[in-house]
């Protein structure tokens, strides 16, 4: 019975350790992810100052069907995309992504991804095209074709 008890101490402390560094890595992450994100106020200031800045629409296809508006000047672009091929992205000018999803998972990939290859001059826009428009900046109908992409 005190083997047991050792025994069940023993894992205990170890799982409680092993917590304790992915809760660390995680928000040691999150903070590296807050350093590259951008309000909307702030994207929007940039934009009327320095009008090199790239904006890409990284929104999922259905996304875009059912919100088919974007910020002015946004380029979009597949996420699958540039997940693909990050060259895409530049790497000599600042870029800014968004997207429409809950807590910005493919802003956030992006992101990730641009990171992870050295990239520095990028930036994901913190609550997405939401937040924009709920600043009530402006945005312009989607009009180009694009491809809902049913592949898994």
């Amino acid at each position: 019975m005190l083997y047991a008890t050792a025994v069940s101490l023993m894992v205990a402390a170890v799982v409680a350790a092993v917590g304790l560094v992915v809760w660390r890595f995680r928000v040691r992450h999150l903070r590296e992810l807050e350093e590259y994100s951008i309000g909307a106020e702030e994207l929007r200031s940039l934009l009327e100052a320095t009008p090199q800045i790239q904006v890409f629409d990284v929104r999922q296809p259905l996304d875009v069907l059912a919100y088919s508006e974007m910020i002015p000047g946004a380029k979009r672009i597949p996420p699958k995309e540039i997940l693909a091929d990050p060259s895409l992205i530049p790497s000599d000018v600042d870029t800014v992504v968004y997207c429409t999803c809950a807590g910005q998972k493919t802003s956030r990939e992006i992101i990730e991804r641009a990171l992870g290859l050295g990239f520095r001059r990028v930036k994901l826009l913190r609550g997405g095209l939401a937040a924009w428009k709920a600043k009530g900046f402006p945005v312009v109908p989607y009009k180009d074709v694009f491809h809902l992409d049913t592949a898994v």
